[in-house]
Protein backbone atom coordinates (compact mmCIF):
# COMPACT_ATOMS: atom_id res chain seq x y z
CA UNK A 1 0.00 0.00 0.00
CA UNK A 2 1.07 3.57 -0.49
CA UNK A 3 2.97 5.68 2.11
CA UNK A 4 0.40 8.23 1.69
CA UNK A 5 -2.02 7.80 4.15
CA UNK A 6 -0.65 4.45 5.29
CA UNK A 7 -2.73 4.06 8.21
CA UNK A 8 -5.32 4.97 6.87
CA UNK A 9 -5.35 3.12 3.96
CA UNK A 10 -4.62 -0.30 6.44
CA UNK A 11 -7.53 0.36 8.41
CA UNK A 12 -10.00 1.10 5.65
CA UNK A 13 -10.44 -2.49 4.82
CA UNK A 14 -10.53 -3.44 7.96
CA UNK A 15 -12.89 -1.02 9.08
CA UNK A 16 -14.95 -2.20 5.66
CA UNK A 17 -14.81 -6.01 6.70
CA UNK A 18 -16.71 -4.87 10.06
CA UNK A 19 -19.22 -2.88 8.42
CA UNK A 20 -20.06 -5.94 6.47
CA UNK A 21 -20.10 -7.97 9.75
CA UNK A 22 -22.67 -5.26 10.93
CA UNK A 23 -24.96 -6.05 7.90
CA UNK A 24 -25.81 -9.70 9.11
CA UNK A 25 -27.83 -10.64 11.46
CA UNK A 26 -28.55 -10.17 14.71
CA UNK A 27 -27.36 -6.07 13.82
CA UNK A 28 -29.41 -6.61 10.55
CA UNK A 29 -27.92 -3.07 9.13
CA UNK A 30 -27.90 -4.02 5.89
CA UNK A 31 -26.73 -0.73 3.52
CA UNK A 32 -23.46 -0.70 6.05
CA UNK A 33 -22.38 -3.89 3.57
CA UNK A 34 -22.06 -1.14 0.50
CA UNK A 35 -19.94 1.33 2.20
CA UNK A 36 -17.91 -2.00 3.90
CA UNK A 37 -17.22 -2.81 -0.07
CA UNK A 38 -17.14 0.50 -0.94
CA UNK A 39 -14.03 0.94 1.58
CA UNK A 40 -12.73 -1.80 0.47
CA UNK A 41 -12.53 -0.81 -3.04
CA UNK A 42 -10.76 2.24 -2.07
CA UNK A 43 -8.03 0.48 -0.31
CA UNK A 44 -7.48 -1.24 -3.52
CA UNK A 45 -7.25 1.67 -6.10
CA UNK A 46 -3.59 1.44 -7.48
CA UNK A 47 -1.77 -0.25 -4.73
CA UNK A 48 0.79 -3.05 -4.83
CA UNK A 49 0.37 -6.83 -4.85
CA UNK A 50 1.15 -6.91 -1.34
CA UNK A 51 -1.44 -3.78 -0.49
CA UNK A 52 -4.06 -5.27 -2.88
CA UNK A 53 -3.60 -8.72 -0.41
CA UNK A 54 -3.14 -7.06 2.49
CA UNK A 55 -6.40 -5.58 1.88
CA UNK A 56 -8.22 -8.72 0.97
CA UNK A 57 -7.08 -10.36 3.72
CA UNK A 58 -7.72 -7.69 6.27
CA UNK A 59 -11.45 -6.80 5.34
CA UNK A 60 -11.77 -10.84 5.72
CA UNK A 61 -10.48 -10.46 9.39
CA UNK A 62 -12.83 -7.88 9.75
CA UNK A 63 -15.74 -9.57 8.52
CA UNK A 64 -15.34 -12.88 9.77
CA UNK A 65 -14.03 -12.15 13.12
CA UNK A 66 -17.24 -11.20 14.11
CA UNK A 67 -19.31 -12.70 11.38
CA UNK A 68 -18.27 -16.43 12.81
CA UNK A 69 -17.79 -15.50 16.24
CA UNK A 70 -20.71 -18.19 16.91
CA UNK A 71 -18.13 -21.12 15.64
CA UNK A 72 -15.67 -20.47 19.02
CA UNK A 73 -18.81 -22.45 20.97
CA UNK A 74 -17.39 -25.73 18.79
CA UNK A 75 -13.54 -24.99 19.04
CA UNK A 76 -11.37 -21.62 19.54
CA UNK A 77 -8.52 -22.89 17.66
CA UNK A 78 -11.42 -23.98 14.82
CA UNK A 79 -12.59 -20.66 15.21
CA UNK A 80 -9.81 -18.75 14.76
CA UNK A 81 -8.47 -21.02 11.35
CA UNK A 82 -11.57 -20.41 9.55
CA UNK A 83 -11.19 -16.71 10.23
CA UNK A 84 -7.69 -16.74 8.39
CA UNK A 85 -8.52 -19.10 5.67
CA UNK A 86 -11.58 -17.19 4.80
CA UNK A 87 -9.19 -13.86 5.12
CA UNK A 88 -6.89 -15.89 2.55
CA UNK A 89 -9.55 -16.50 0.27
CA UNK A 90 -10.51 -12.69 0.14
CA UNK A 91 -6.87 -11.88 -0.07
CA UNK A 92 -6.41 -14.20 -2.98
CA UNK A 93 -9.27 -12.37 -4.66
CA UNK A 94 -7.86 -9.05 -4.24
CA UNK A 95 -4.52 -9.90 -5.81
CA UNK A 96 -6.08 -11.01 -9.06
CA UNK A 97 -7.86 -7.43 -9.33
CA UNK A 98 -6.88 -5.89 -12.65
CA UNK A 99 -6.27 -2.52 -13.01
CA UNK A 100 -7.90 -0.34 -15.90
CA UNK A 101 -11.67 -0.05 -17.03
CA UNK A 102 -13.12 -2.97 -16.14
CA UNK A 103 -11.58 -3.01 -12.19
CA UNK A 104 -14.97 -2.70 -10.25
CA UNK A 105 -16.79 -5.18 -12.05
CA UNK A 106 -13.36 -7.55 -11.85
CA UNK A 107 -13.34 -7.17 -8.03
CA UNK A 108 -17.07 -7.90 -7.40
CA UNK A 109 -16.67 -10.91 -9.34
CA UNK A 110 -13.79 -11.93 -8.03
CA UNK A 111 -15.07 -11.54 -4.18
CA UNK A 112 -18.35 -13.35 -5.46
CA UNK A 113 -16.02 -16.61 -6.45
CA UNK A 114 -14.61 -16.09 -3.29
CA UNK A 115 -17.77 -16.27 -1.21
CA UNK A 116 -18.59 -19.00 -3.76
CA UNK A 117 -15.47 -21.20 -3.09
CA UNK A 118 -15.87 -21.13 0.63
CA UNK A 119 -18.93 -22.47 0.69
CA UNK A 120 -17.66 -25.43 -0.83
CA UNK A 121 -14.13 -26.14 0.53
CA UNK A 122 -12.46 -26.90 2.99
CA UNK A 123 -15.10 -30.09 5.12
CA UNK A 124 -18.01 -28.97 2.64
CA UNK A 125 -17.44 -25.21 3.06
CA UNK A 126 -18.67 -22.83 6.08
CA UNK A 127 -21.43 -20.78 4.58
CA UNK A 128 -22.31 -18.99 7.76
CA UNK A 129 -20.74 -15.08 8.03
CA UNK A 130 -21.40 -14.42 4.41
CA UNK A 131 -22.35 -10.97 2.65
CA UNK A 132 -26.04 -12.50 1.41
CA UNK A 133 -26.94 -13.32 4.95
CA UNK A 134 -27.40 -9.28 5.69
CA UNK A 135 -28.91 -8.61 2.65
CA UNK A 136 -32.29 -10.57 2.71
CA UNK A 137 -34.09 -7.51 3.89
CA UNK A 138 -32.33 -5.23 1.28
CA UNK A 139 -33.51 -3.95 -2.01
CA UNK A 140 -31.83 -6.68 -3.82
CA UNK A 141 -32.72 -9.31 -2.54
CA UNK A 142 -35.54 -10.64 -5.36
CA UNK A 143 -31.96 -10.97 -7.61
CA UNK A 144 -31.90 -14.94 -5.58
CA UNK A 145 -34.76 -15.91 -7.79
CA UNK A 146 -33.18 -15.41 -11.05
CA UNK A 147 -29.28 -16.47 -9.67
CA UNK A 148 -29.71 -17.79 -5.70
CA UNK A 149 -27.45 -16.26 -3.05
CA UNK A 150 -24.45 -16.33 -5.40
CA UNK A 151 -26.08 -13.97 -7.55
CA UNK A 152 -27.26 -11.67 -4.44
CA UNK A 153 -23.64 -11.76 -3.14
CA UNK A 154 -22.15 -10.62 -6.87
CA UNK A 155 -25.02 -7.46 -7.19
CA UNK A 156 -24.00 -6.52 -3.57
CA UNK A 157 -20.34 -6.40 -4.17
CA UNK A 158 -21.14 -4.96 -7.50
CA UNK A 159 -22.73 -1.91 -6.10
CA UNK A 160 -20.59 -1.05 -3.15
CA UNK A 161 -17.69 -1.51 -5.56
CA UNK A 162 -18.68 0.78 -8.13
CA UNK A 163 -19.95 3.01 -5.49
CA UNK A 164 -16.66 2.88 -4.03
CA UNK A 165 -14.74 3.36 -7.10
CA UNK A 166 -16.87 6.19 -8.33
CA UNK A 167 -16.34 8.13 -5.39
CA UNK A 168 -12.84 8.34 -5.39
CA UNK A 169 -12.91 8.80 -9.22
CA UNK A 170 -14.60 12.04 -8.75
CA UNK A 171 -12.78 13.25 -6.18
CA UNK A 172 -9.60 12.68 -7.94
CA UNK A 173 -10.89 14.55 -10.58
CA UNK A 174 -12.09 17.41 -8.81
CA UNK A 175 -8.68 17.82 -7.48
CA UNK A 176 -6.30 16.80 -10.19
CA UNK A 177 -8.14 17.06 -13.42
CA UNK A 178 -10.74 19.97 -13.16
CA UNK A 179 -13.55 17.57 -12.83
CA UNK A 180 -12.50 15.24 -15.82
CA UNK A 181 -13.57 11.77 -15.54
CA UNK A 182 -11.04 8.82 -16.28
CA UNK A 183 -12.44 5.81 -18.01
CA UNK A 184 -13.41 3.81 -14.83
CA UNK A 185 -16.22 5.97 -14.51
CA UNK A 186 -18.18 4.85 -17.20
CA UNK A 187 -17.50 1.32 -15.86
CA UNK A 188 -19.06 2.26 -13.08
CA UNK A 189 -22.18 3.55 -14.19
CA UNK A 190 -22.82 0.76 -16.47
CA UNK A 191 -21.95 -1.31 -13.13
CA UNK A 192 -24.52 0.36 -10.77
CA UNK A 193 -27.08 0.21 -13.88
CA UNK A 194 -26.88 -3.39 -13.82
CA UNK A 195 -27.55 -3.57 -10.26
CA UNK A 196 -30.66 -1.69 -10.70
CA UNK A 197 -31.84 -4.05 -13.86
CA UNK A 198 -31.35 -6.69 -11.97
CA UNK A 199 -33.10 -5.62 -8.58
CA UNK A 200 -35.92 -4.76 -11.21
CA UNK A 201 -36.17 -8.11 -12.36
CA UNK A 202 -35.79 -9.80 -9.63
CA UNK A 203 -38.81 -8.18 -7.90
CA UNK A 204 -41.51 -9.82 -10.89
CA UNK A 205 -39.75 -12.89 -11.70
CA UNK A 206 -41.19 -15.73 -10.92
CA UNK A 207 -41.77 -17.00 -7.61
CA UNK A 208 -42.99 -20.40 -7.34
CA UNK A 209 -46.83 -20.17 -8.45
CA UNK A 210 -50.21 -20.00 -6.93
CA UNK A 211 -50.86 -22.14 -4.07
CA UNK A 212 -52.00 -25.70 -5.40
CA UNK A 213 -53.50 -26.27 -1.86
CA UNK A 214 -52.86 -25.32 1.73
CA UNK A 215 -51.90 -27.37 5.06
CA UNK A 216 -53.00 -26.90 8.64
CA UNK A 217 -49.56 -27.26 10.83
CA UNK A 218 -48.22 -27.20 14.04
CA UNK A 219 -44.44 -26.16 14.73
CA UNK A 220 -43.46 -28.15 17.84
CA UNK A 221 -41.03 -25.93 20.00
CA UNK A 222 -40.29 -27.87 23.10
CA UNK A 223 -38.07 -24.70 24.93
CA UNK A 224 -36.31 -24.48 28.26
CA UNK A 225 -32.40 -24.35 28.97
CA UNK A 226 -29.85 -24.00 25.60
CA UNK A 227 -27.14 -25.96 24.63
CA UNK A 228 -24.95 -27.73 22.03
CA UNK A 229 -24.56 -31.10 23.74
CA UNK A 230 -26.26 -34.09 25.81
CA UNK A 231 -23.78 -32.70 28.11
CA UNK A 232 -25.34 -29.28 28.30
CA UNK A 233 -28.48 -30.31 28.47
CA UNK A 234 -29.46 -34.09 28.78
CA UNK A 235 -31.11 -35.72 25.03
CA UNK A 236 -33.84 -36.70 27.67
CA UNK A 237 -34.99 -33.50 29.05
CA UNK A 238 -35.26 -31.91 24.88
CA UNK A 239 -37.55 -35.15 24.72
CA UNK A 240 -39.83 -34.25 27.25
CA UNK A 241 -40.13 -30.95 26.56
CA UNK A 242 -41.30 -31.94 23.15
CA UNK A 243 -43.76 -34.01 23.78
CA UNK A 244 -45.14 -31.41 26.58
CA UNK A 245 -45.43 -28.71 23.53
CA UNK A 246 -47.34 -31.62 21.87
CA UNK A 247 -49.59 -32.29 24.29
CA UNK A 248 -51.01 -28.54 23.54
CA UNK A 249 -51.57 -29.60 19.83
CA UNK A 250 -55.56 -30.02 19.07
CA UNK A 251 -56.41 -31.39 15.76
CA UNK A 252 -57.76 -30.46 12.66
CA UNK A 253 -53.93 -30.50 11.64
CA UNK A 254 -52.48 -31.60 8.45
CA UNK A 255 -48.79 -31.78 9.71
CA UNK A 256 -47.09 -31.48 12.91
CA UNK A 257 -42.80 -30.63 12.85
CA UNK A 258 -40.40 -30.94 15.29
CA UNK A 259 -36.96 -30.03 15.25
CA UNK A 260 -33.85 -31.61 14.36
CA UNK A 261 -32.48 -34.93 16.61
CA UNK A 262 -35.31 -34.32 19.59
CA UNK A 263 -35.17 -38.04 19.48
CA UNK A 264 -32.02 -39.03 20.71
CA UNK A 265 -31.64 -42.81 20.46
CA UNK A 266 -29.12 -45.51 21.76
CA UNK A 267 -30.90 -47.89 19.61
CA UNK A 268 -32.33 -48.19 16.38
CA UNK A 269 -35.86 -46.68 16.01
CA UNK A 270 -37.21 -49.67 15.09
CA UNK A 271 -39.01 -51.48 17.70
CA UNK A 272 -37.83 -48.44 20.17
CA UNK A 273 -40.25 -46.91 22.97
CA UNK A 274 -39.72 -44.10 21.02
CA UNK A 275 -41.21 -44.70 17.52
CA UNK A 276 -44.49 -46.25 19.07
CA UNK A 277 -44.80 -42.61 21.22
CA UNK A 278 -43.97 -40.90 17.95
CA UNK A 279 -46.90 -43.53 15.88
CA UNK A 280 -49.40 -42.88 18.85
CA UNK A 281 -48.75 -38.87 18.40
CA UNK A 282 -49.67 -39.46 14.47
CA UNK A 283 -53.00 -41.33 15.27
CA UNK A 284 -54.33 -39.31 17.95
CA UNK A 285 -53.80 -35.93 16.00
CA UNK A 286 -54.49 -37.62 12.87
CA UNK A 287 -51.80 -35.98 11.19
CA UNK A 288 -48.52 -36.60 9.12
CA UNK A 289 -45.66 -35.84 11.79
CA UNK A 290 -42.00 -35.07 10.81
CA UNK A 291 -39.48 -35.67 13.31
CA UNK A 292 -35.92 -35.53 14.03
CA UNK A 293 -33.65 -38.89 15.36
CA UNK A 294 -30.33 -39.94 15.96
CA UNK A 295 -29.36 -43.59 16.41
CA UNK A 296 -26.22 -44.97 16.78
CA UNK A 297 -24.29 -47.45 13.91
CA UNK A 298 -21.72 -49.39 16.10
CA UNK A 299 -19.47 -47.48 18.65
CA UNK A 300 -17.99 -44.71 16.49
CA UNK A 301 -20.98 -43.71 13.92
CA UNK A 302 -24.40 -42.26 14.09
CA UNK A 303 -27.23 -41.51 11.89
CA UNK A 304 -28.83 -37.78 11.23
CA UNK A 305 -32.46 -38.89 10.13
CA UNK A 306 -35.71 -36.99 9.39
CA UNK A 307 -38.57 -39.26 9.86
CA UNK A 308 -42.58 -38.93 8.83
CA UNK A 309 -45.67 -40.87 10.36
CA UNK A 310 -48.79 -41.18 8.31
CA UNK A 311 -51.82 -40.22 10.27
CA UNK A 312 -52.35 -43.86 10.63
CA UNK A 313 -49.35 -44.83 12.67
CA UNK A 314 -46.72 -46.32 9.96
CA UNK A 315 -43.48 -44.71 8.96
CA UNK A 316 -43.73 -43.43 5.48
CA UNK A 317 -40.38 -41.78 4.91
CA UNK A 318 -37.00 -41.30 6.16
CA UNK A 319 -34.34 -38.83 5.12
CA UNK A 320 -30.72 -38.96 5.99
CA UNK A 321 -28.61 -35.76 6.52
CA UNK A 322 -26.15 -34.71 3.73
CA UNK A 323 -24.32 -31.68 4.83
CA UNK A 324 -22.82 -32.63 7.90
CA UNK A 325 -21.38 -30.19 10.57
CA UNK A 326 -17.67 -30.08 10.52
CA UNK A 327 -15.81 -30.64 13.98
CA UNK A 328 -19.82 -30.44 15.22
CA UNK A 329 -21.43 -33.88 13.98
CA UNK A 330 -17.84 -35.30 12.56
CA UNK A 331 -14.23 -34.55 12.72
CA UNK A 332 -12.37 -34.68 9.53
CA UNK A 333 -9.10 -35.80 9.87
CA UNK A 334 -9.85 -37.25 13.21
CA UNK A 335 -6.37 -38.49 13.84
CA UNK A 336 -4.52 -35.24 12.93
CA UNK A 337 -6.92 -33.20 15.00
CA UNK A 338 -7.05 -35.25 18.03
CA UNK A 339 -3.40 -34.53 18.87
CA UNK A 340 -4.48 -30.64 18.87
CA UNK A 341 -8.07 -30.57 20.52
CA UNK A 342 -9.90 -32.72 22.90
CA UNK A 343 -12.44 -34.67 20.92
CA UNK A 344 -14.24 -36.20 23.52
CA UNK A 345 -17.24 -33.94 22.53
CA UNK A 346 -17.74 -35.38 19.19
CA UNK A 347 -17.22 -39.36 19.92
CA UNK A 348 -19.07 -40.56 17.00
CA UNK A 349 -18.87 -39.15 13.59
CA UNK A 350 -22.58 -38.80 11.62
CA UNK A 351 -23.22 -41.20 8.24
CA UNK A 352 -23.26 -38.84 4.91
CA UNK A 353 -26.61 -39.44 3.54
CA UNK A 354 -27.21 -38.93 -0.02
CA UNK A 355 -30.95 -38.14 -0.80
CA UNK A 356 -32.32 -35.50 -2.78
CA UNK A 357 -34.22 -34.65 0.52
CA UNK A 358 -37.70 -34.98 -1.28
CA UNK A 359 -39.62 -37.43 0.92
CA UNK A 360 -43.01 -38.29 -0.06
CA UNK A 361 -45.49 -37.90 2.81
CA UNK A 362 -49.77 -37.94 2.82
CA UNK A 363 -49.58 -34.22 2.64
CA UNK A 364 -47.57 -33.91 0.00
CA UNK A 365 -43.97 -34.33 -1.24
CA UNK A 366 -41.75 -32.23 1.14
CA UNK A 367 -38.44 -30.60 0.82
CA UNK A 368 -36.12 -31.35 3.58
CA UNK A 369 -33.46 -29.17 4.61
CA UNK A 370 -31.81 -30.59 8.42
CA UNK A 371 -30.13 -27.28 9.81
CA UNK A 372 -26.83 -26.47 9.06
CA UNK A 373 -27.99 -27.54 5.07
CA UNK A 374 -29.87 -24.44 5.12
CA UNK A 375 -26.88 -22.45 4.22
CA UNK A 376 -26.67 -24.50 1.09
CA UNK A 377 -28.75 -23.46 -1.78
CA UNK A 378 -28.42 -26.94 -3.26
CA UNK A 379 -29.79 -28.61 -1.19
CA UNK A 380 -33.06 -27.20 -1.24
CA UNK A 381 -32.86 -26.92 -4.97
CA UNK A 382 -31.90 -30.70 -4.82
CA UNK A 383 -35.32 -31.15 -2.82
CA UNK A 384 -37.83 -29.03 -4.79
CA UNK A 385 -36.22 -29.90 -8.15
CA UNK A 386 -37.11 -33.37 -7.22
CA UNK A 387 -40.77 -32.16 -6.51
CA UNK A 388 -40.55 -30.87 -2.69
CA UNK A 389 -43.84 -28.54 -2.92
CA UNK A 390 -42.91 -26.87 0.58
CA UNK A 391 -39.62 -27.02 2.64
CA UNK A 392 -39.61 -27.56 6.26
CA UNK A 393 -36.84 -27.50 8.23
CA UNK A 394 -35.81 -29.35 11.59
CA UNK A 395 -32.94 -28.12 13.44
CA UNK A 396 -30.97 -27.49 16.50
CA UNK A 397 -28.47 -24.72 15.47
CA UNK A 398 -30.56 -22.87 17.23
CA UNK A 399 -29.72 -24.28 20.51
CA UNK A 400 -26.53 -21.91 20.72
CA UNK A 401 -26.18 -18.98 24.02
CA UNK A 402 -26.33 -16.57 21.75
CA UNK A 403 -28.81 -15.42 19.48
CA UNK A 404 -25.78 -14.74 16.14
CA UNK A 405 -26.39 -18.64 15.08
CA UNK A 406 -30.45 -18.50 15.51
CA UNK A 407 -30.69 -15.59 13.75
CA UNK A 408 -28.53 -16.02 11.00
CA UNK A 409 -30.17 -19.00 10.33
CA UNK A 410 -33.45 -17.69 9.80
CA UNK A 411 -31.75 -15.25 7.36
CA UNK A 412 -30.63 -18.53 5.32
CA UNK A 413 -34.13 -19.84 5.70
CA UNK A 414 -35.60 -16.69 4.24
CA UNK A 415 -33.30 -16.56 1.20
CA UNK A 416 -33.80 -20.64 0.78
CA UNK A 417 -37.54 -19.61 0.71
CA UNK A 418 -37.25 -16.60 -2.08
CA UNK A 419 -34.67 -18.84 -4.16
CA UNK A 420 -36.89 -21.68 -4.38
CA UNK A 421 -40.30 -20.48 -4.74
CA UNK A 422 -41.55 -22.30 -1.50
CA UNK A 423 -42.89 -21.44 1.14
CA UNK A 424 -40.59 -22.77 4.50
CA UNK A 425 -41.51 -24.40 8.21
CA UNK A 426 -39.07 -24.02 10.36
CA UNK A 427 -38.91 -26.07 14.03
CA UNK A 428 -35.90 -25.77 16.57
CA UNK A 429 -35.60 -26.84 19.92
CA UNK A 430 -35.49 -23.43 22.10
CA UNK A 431 -35.57 -20.99 18.64
CA UNK A 432 -36.24 -19.68 16.49
CA UNK A 433 -39.01 -21.37 15.18
CA UNK A 434 -40.73 -19.88 12.18
CA UNK A 435 -43.10 -19.79 9.35
CA UNK A 436 -42.00 -17.99 6.55
CA UNK A 437 -43.44 -17.43 3.03
CA UNK A 438 -42.02 -17.81 -0.60
CA UNK A 439 -41.37 -13.72 -0.96
CA UNK A 440 -39.07 -14.25 2.30
CA UNK A 441 -41.21 -13.18 4.64
CA UNK A 442 -41.03 -14.12 8.25
CA UNK A 443 -44.70 -14.61 8.82
CA UNK A 444 -44.53 -16.26 12.33
CA UNK A 445 -41.76 -16.44 15.15
CA UNK A 446 -40.99 -18.14 17.92
CA UNK A 447 -38.58 -16.09 20.70
CA UNK A 448 -35.91 -17.66 22.27
CA UNK A 449 -36.08 -20.54 24.82
CA UNK A 450 -40.09 -20.53 25.07
CA UNK A 451 -41.97 -23.46 24.79
CA UNK A 452 -44.55 -22.91 21.87
CA UNK A 453 -46.07 -24.24 19.28
CA UNK A 454 -46.98 -21.81 16.09
CA UNK A 455 -50.25 -22.99 14.39
CA UNK A 456 -50.20 -21.78 10.63
CA UNK A 457 -52.26 -22.46 7.47
CA UNK A 458 -49.54 -23.24 4.39
CA UNK A 459 -49.80 -23.38 0.80
CA UNK A 460 -47.82 -25.77 -1.20
CA UNK A 461 -46.40 -24.68 -4.22
CA UNK A 462 -45.28 -26.58 -7.38
CA UNK A 463 -43.98 -23.27 -9.97
CA UNK A 464 -39.99 -23.00 -10.56
CA UNK A 465 -37.78 -19.94 -9.93
CA UNK A 466 -35.36 -19.17 -12.36
CA UNK A 467 -32.87 -20.34 -10.11
CA UNK A 468 -34.62 -23.66 -9.22
CA UNK A 469 -34.23 -24.14 -12.81
CA UNK A 470 -30.77 -23.37 -13.49
CA UNK A 471 -28.64 -23.18 -10.92
CA UNK A 472 -25.68 -21.46 -9.35
CA UNK A 473 -23.80 -22.16 -13.13
CA UNK A 474 -24.89 -19.27 -15.26
CA UNK A 475 -23.92 -16.89 -12.58
CA UNK A 476 -20.27 -18.08 -11.90
CA UNK A 477 -19.57 -18.90 -15.71
CA UNK A 478 -20.65 -14.76 -15.81
CA UNK A 479 -17.78 -14.11 -12.92
CA UNK A 480 -15.33 -15.80 -14.67
CA UNK A 481 -16.22 -14.29 -17.61
CA UNK A 482 -15.54 -10.96 -16.27
CA UNK A 483 -12.47 -11.84 -14.26
CA UNK A 484 -10.92 -12.56 -17.22
CA UNK A 485 -12.45 -9.39 -19.54
CA UNK A 486 -11.04 -7.49 -17.00
CA UNK A 487 -7.45 -8.64 -17.36
CA UNK A 488 -7.77 -8.68 -21.12
CA UNK A 489 -8.81 -4.90 -21.19
CA UNK A 490 -6.22 -4.17 -18.64
CA UNK A 491 -3.55 -5.53 -21.12
CA UNK A 492 -5.22 -3.59 -23.76
CA UNK A 493 -4.79 -0.57 -22.03
CA UNK A 494 -1.32 -1.22 -20.84
CA UNK A 495 -0.28 -1.63 -24.40
CA UNK A 496 -2.12 1.48 -25.50
CA UNK A 497 -0.50 3.27 -23.21
CA UNK A 498 2.94 1.88 -23.77
CA UNK A 499 2.39 2.92 -27.65
CA UNK A 500 1.45 6.29 -26.28
CA UNK A 501 4.71 6.78 -24.49
CA UNK A 502 6.84 5.24 -27.33
CA UNK A 503 4.84 8.46 -29.80
CA UNK A 504 5.73 10.68 -27.09
CA UNK A 505 9.46 9.84 -27.00
CA UNK A 506 9.85 9.11 -30.68
CA UNK A 507 8.72 12.84 -31.06
CA UNK A 508 10.82 14.59 -28.19
CA UNK A 509 13.40 12.96 -30.27
CA UNK A 510 12.98 14.71 -32.98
Amino acid sequence: MKRTGGGVRWLAPLGGGVLVALSLPPFGLWPLAFFGVALLTWALRDSSIGGRAAAGFLAGVGQFAIGLAWADKFTFLGYGALIVLHSAMFAVACVLVPHGPARVPALAALLTLAEWVRERWPFGGVPPGGIALGQVSGPLVGTARIGGTVLLVAVTYLAGAALGDLAVTWLRGRRRYGGAHDQGLIGCCVSLAVVVALAIWGAFAPDGGPPVRTLRVAIVQGGGRRGLSDLQVPASVVYAAALRATMTVRPPVDLVLWPEDVVALSQPLEGSPQAAQLSEIARVLHATLVAGITEPVGTTRFRNEIVAYSPSGALVAVFEKVHRVPFGEYVPWRSFFSHLANLGAIPRDAIVGHGSGMIATPVGPLAVLVSYEVFFPDRGRSGVRAGGQLIVLPTNTSSYSSQQAPSQEIAASRLQAIEEGRDLLQAAPTGYSAVVDNHGDVLRQTRLSVSAVLRATVPLRDGATLYERAGDVPTVSLALCAVLAGWVLALVERRRERRQGLRKANSSAR
